[in-house]
């Protein structure tokens, strides 16, 4: 994430000696307590993307960021109007670039030539997000093209730059806010905090109302998780975590609080000696920010965490507004607990540490949505802490400072011949590359990850049993009836029938479709779905869905128990893409017992509930007699051959031929 703390020192400086009344009221001091805010922020960030099992709500540190930048920037803005009657809104966005713009445009270029010479397969999806980041939308892409945090399987290292891009939308449109709202003076600012309190809240309620509660699937699995927008399928999950109106309640709330709460104009008034106090406040604020961070997830097997989006973010943002109230005083503990040297190290970089941390965790394991183990997250983490510390030093702060040019004109001059060839030859070098990665971004071809592409071609042998009547299983009657009717002599005539016998026969042939009994069904989600092929080669009439849960296979049983369709075989393989309720598990059963072989297979998914859905299913088989287990989970490792996908659960061809092997050899199909 972006931090303003360099900008901060620079308007402190720059005020320190202004004239204006009163005296430096307005001036921004350095404030190092928020640099240690957030280095806590970042630290939950990293955390939760290596694993969202460690820190399920670590991605809040974002919301925190959020808050903090809005405070800063409103605050930077008051002070320029006191000092100098105007905001010139053409150098705040010069400084935003020149501290932005080096490290993003270093990754681009990094990451752009390491795709086109290691991962060609991934450049032409790379190609979309490369040029979102470039213009700062990575947000708006990424909802419409459904690529936010919720998909999985890509290698998708530009993923988390959405929140810079909601930061510099911001940042852009916010200066000619603030030139509207300071018309009328500084004096009078503060009174407009409350519109934008009111405005935030406003955003909490409308966030709430589009809220799409339940598990959210693929758009054939759960339509009402989506709108329907020019032909797309837009998530409602998706838009909510990623638009800038849905998420900027912590910007409103932060420009806010800078109206009514300037570090210097605190001192100098009632509240100068309340230091205690508001560590108190910062305590609470931060024991609400831990539960939040420990208790509140974004997405699960059951849907989006219905707190998050019903007041969590903003709940968040009070909290952090408690604690930015503590460590812009100059009397509270809070700012010399938060401002440790190691914290603030983290946080004078904690942009680059953002910036850099996801690519390094995709080049470990590659696509998104796999948990890291610890070892992986640590070697991630020594990447992560040199690439910063060497962009921070070497690129970030000369380019900010002005001194790069400088030093490039030096070793041009230089006498020595030595650096200014290595110069040269490093500019050549980093130029071809430029261009050849450019290239290869430019014409790679659009291609589907492994994964998805292994589901396309298991479409065809595939079949929804309930909806689909080219695999109903329907058997298709033919009857015919024969009517006599009395005929009139001239309708007689025209039958060619002999109108003194005034009687004629019509036979009417009459096509139904009747249903009838599955004999082998395979039922499952698409971890079964790689296998379909080999399956359907076994007999089976496979229906297998991308995204399904459990509840949603029950549907389907029950509906063919009612239909009476239910044959000699059922195999079952649920449980991949949420827990099983034992309810639920129960009901499936009852269903099938008058089934002569059903066949449950244990789900092997990086998940918490995955234990608790193995023990129900091997729990459940005890219980009736006409029921088996196939323990995929501890027969994986035996797999031959390159078995899985980097995702670590669906099946390459080798683990195809050995899934449906084991599926003929546990059951009696003769």
């Amino acid at each position: 994430m972006s931090t303003s703390s360099d900008a901060t020192q620079i308007a402190a400086r720059s005020s320190s000696g202004a004239a204006g009344p009163p005296p430096d009221i307005n001036r921004v001091p350095y404030l190092p307590g928020l640099d240690g805010m957030r280095a806590i922020a970042v630290i939950a960030v990293m955390i939760y993307h290596a694993n969202p099992d460690w820190l399920k709500g670590g991605f809040l540190g974002v919301e925190v960021f959020f808050v903090i930048s809005g405070y800063l920037i409103t605050l930077l803005l008051i002070s320029e109007k006191a000092r100098m009657s105007t905001v010139n809104i053409t150098s705040f966005w010069v400084r935003r670039a020149r501290r932005l713009l080096p490290a993003l445009f270093t990754l681009l270029y990094v990451l752009t030539v390491w795709t086109a010479l290691f991962e060609r397969d991934a450049l032409g999806k790379l190609r979309g997000d490369v040029i979102a980041a470039f213009f700062y939308v990575s947000n708006w892409y990424q909802i419409w093209t459904g690529a936010g945090y919720t998909a999985a399987n890509d290698f998708a290292p530009l993923r988390h730059l959405w929140s810079l891009a909601v930061e510099e939308q911001f940042y852009l449109l916010w200066p000619i806010v603030m030139v509207l709202l300071l018309r009328g003076g500084v004096e009078k600012i503060t009174g407009v905090s409350r519109w934008l309190f009111l405005a935030a809240v406003g955003v909490t309620l409308v966030t709430a109302v589009l809220y799409h509660p339940g598990p959210v699937g693929t758009p054939e699995i759960t339509p009402e998780a989506y709108w329907d927008i020019f032909g797309r399928q837009i998530s409602k999950a998706d838009f909510l975590y990623l638009s800038t109106p849905t998420r900027a309640s912590g910007l409103l709330l932060g420009a806010a609080f800078a109206m009514i709460w300037r570090p210097v104009a605190v001192m100098r008034g009632n509240l100068r000696d309340k230091g205690r106090l508001l560590d108190v406040g910062a305590i609470l604020g931060a024991i609400v920010l831990a539960l939040l961070m420990w208790n509140v997830g974004f997405i699960g097997p059951d849907g989006t965490d219905p707190f998050l989006f019903r007041g969590g973010f903003f709940v968040t943002d009070l909290a952090t507004l408690a604690v930015i109230a503590a460590v812009t005083h100059q009397r509270a503990y809070t700012s010399r607990a938060l401002s440790v040297p190691i914290l603030l190290w983290i946080g004078t970089r904690s942009y680059g540490l953002y910036l850099y941390h996801w690519p390094i965790y995709q080049l470990i394991r590659n696509i998104a949505g796999v948990h890291m183990k610890f070892h992986e997250f640590t070697i991630a983490m020594i990447l992560t802490v040199i690439v910063t510390e060497l962009s921070y030093r070497y690129i970030e702060t000369p380019i900010r400072k002005g001194t790069l040019r400088e030093s490039w004109h030096r070793i041009r001059r230089s006498p020595n011949a030595g650096p200014r060839n290595a110069l040269y030859a490093g500019g050549i070098i980093v130029l071809s590359l430029g261009l050849f990665a450019g290239y290869s971004l430019a014409t790679a071809p659009l291609l589907q990850n492994e994964v998805d592409q292994s589901l396309a071609a298991a479409e065809e042998s595939t079949c929804d049993v309930v909806n689909d009547p080219d695999c109903s299983g329907a058997d298709e009657n033919a009857t015919t009836d024969s009517v006599t009717t009395d005929a009139a002599p001239s309708t007689a005539a025209e039958a060619g029938v002999d109108p003194a016998i005034g009687t004629t026969t019509i036979e009417t042939t009459t096509t139904t479709a009747v249903p009838v009994p599955l004999d082998q069904l395979a039922l499952g989600d698409s971890v079964m779905k790689g296998a379909a092929a080999q399956l359907e080669a076994l007999g089976f009439v496979v229906d297998a869905q991308e995204s399904r849960a459990f509840v949603n296979g029950l549907d389907t049983i029950l509906t063919l128990q009612q239909q009476d369709r239910l044959g000699d075989v059922v195999v079952v393989h649920l449980g991949t893409n949420g827990p099983i309720g034992s309810s639920d598990m129960t009901r499936m059963m009852e269903a099938l017992v008058d089934v002569p072989q059903v066949l449950l297979i244990t789900v092997d998914v990086p998940r918490d509930y995955t234990a608790g859905n193995n023990q129900l299913i091997f729990e459940t088989a005890a219980l009736y007699p006409n029921v088996g287990v196939l323990d995929w989970q501890g027969l994986v490792p035996s797999c031959p051959g390159d078995c899985l996908y980097d995702d670590g659960f669906h099946l390459r061809p080798d683990g195809q031929d050995y899934y449906a092997a084991l599926i003929d050899g546990s059951l009696d199909l003769s």
